[in-house]
C-alpha cells in the first residue's frame, strides 16, 4: 500500500478540502469496520488503541488510526502526537497512523474528519480506529463518524457519573471500564449497568467490558465486542442509517464551512450582502 500517496491526500484534505474532496470521488471506497474511541482524558484511550491495533494484525486485518490531538495554540497543528505511543507499528505494512489536530473543536473530532475517513475506505483499511481528543462531555459528535461507538472510562477519575449524565451516555455501543485493576473499577461496571437498566431499552444492548490496556487484560474481548456490534448493525440494517446519518452531518459540516468562509471575508459589507453571497454560494 502507497502509504505516501495516502498521507500526501489526507494533507491535501486538511489544507484544501474542495481539491481532496474532488480527489475522492472517483476512488473506489472499502465497506471498512469504522470504530471510535472516546472518553475522558487519562483513561487509556491510547494505550487501548495501541492493544487493538494487535489484536485485529493478529487477525489479518489491516488497520488504519487516526488519532485526534489537541492542537497547538501557536501552528493550529496536532500537539501531542499519539502516534509516538504506537511507534512499535511503524514497521507494520498493514497498519498506517496518523495525527489530526483537533482545531479547537468541542466535539474531539475535527472537520477534515469525514473526508480522512473516505480516504482510509479508498485504500482499503479493514479497521479504522479513530481515537477522539479526550474533551469529556461533548465528545458526542464521533457518533456521526464512527460506525461504533466506544466509550473508556476508568475508576477514580472524578468524572464517571458526570459523564453517564451527559450525552455522551446515549451514544456509546460498546463500554470499557479501562484500568480495572484498580479500586473502584466493579462500583464503576455497576453504575454503567444501573444506568443502562433504566435508559431506553434498544435491541443492542452495549456490553462492559472490562480492560487493563497496559497488560493487554480484555483488549481481545474489546475486539470481539467491536465485532459482534459490526454484525449487528449489517444483520440489522442499521449500519446504512448511519450511513445515511453520517452523510448529512458531513454535508452539514461543509455547508457551515462555506458561510464561515464568506463571512470571514465579507468584512465592510452590510447584513444583507452577506445573506446574498451565502445564498448564491449555497443555491447556484
Amino acid at each position: 500500500m502507497d502509504y505516501r500517496r495516502l498521507s500526501k491526500l489526507i494533507t491535501l484534505i486538511e489544507t484544501d478540502p474542495l481539491k481532496g474532496r474532488k480527489e475522492l470521488e472517483n476512488m473506489e471506497k472499502k465497506d471498512s469496520m469504522i470504530v471510535g474511541i472516546t472518553g475522558s482524558p487519562g483513561a487509556g484511550k491510547s494505550t487501548l488503541v495501541d492493544r487493538l491495533i494487535e489484536v485485529f494484525r493478529t487477525e489479518g486485518k489491516s488497520v488504519g488510526v487516526i488519532a485526534v490531538d489537541p492542537s497547538s495554540p501557536f501552528s493550529g497543528g496536532a500537539f501531542l502526537g499519539d502516534r509516538i505511543r504506537m511507534k512499535k507499528h511503524f514497521t507494520d505494512d498493514g497498519v498506517f497512523i496518523r495525527s489530526m489536530a483537533s482545531r479547537g473543536s468541542l466535539g474531539g473530532v475535527n472537520d477534515s474528519i469525514f473526508d480522512v475517513v473516505e480516504a482510509y475506505r479508498a485504500y482499503g483499511f479493514d479497521v479504522v480506529l479513530i481515537e477522539t481528543v479526550g474533551a469529556g462531555q461533548t465528545e458526542v459528535e464521533i457518533a456521526y463518524v464512527a460506525q461504533t461507538v466506544v466509550l473508556v472510562l476508568s475508576p477514580g477519575s472524578g468524572d464517571e457519573v458526570q459523564m453517564l449524565k451527559a450525552g455522551i451516555m446515549e451514544i456509546a455501543d460498546v463500554f470499557v471500564v479501562n484500568k480495572s485493576d484498580q479500586l473502584g473499577a466493579d462500583a464503576l461496571v455497576l453504575s454503567i449497568r444501573a444506568m443502562l437498566e433504566i435508559s431506553e431499552k434498544k435491541d443492542w444492548i452495549p456490553p462492559i467490558v472490562q480492560t487493563v490496556a497496559t497488560t493487554g487484560i480484555g483488549v481481545k474481548e474489546l475486539a470481539d465486542a467491536i465485532e459482534k456490534h459490526h454484525d449487528y448493525l449489517i444483520k440489522s440494517g442499521e449500519i446504512e442509517k448511519r450511513r445515511l446519518r453520517s452523510e448529512k452531518k458531513h454535508a452539514e459540516h461543509v455547508m457551515m464551512n462555506e458561510i464561515r468562509e464568506i463571512i470571514n471575508r465579507s468584512e465592510g459589507k452590510r447584513f444583507e450582502e452577506i445573506l446574498r453571497e451565502i445564498r448564491k454560494s449555497l443555491c447556484g
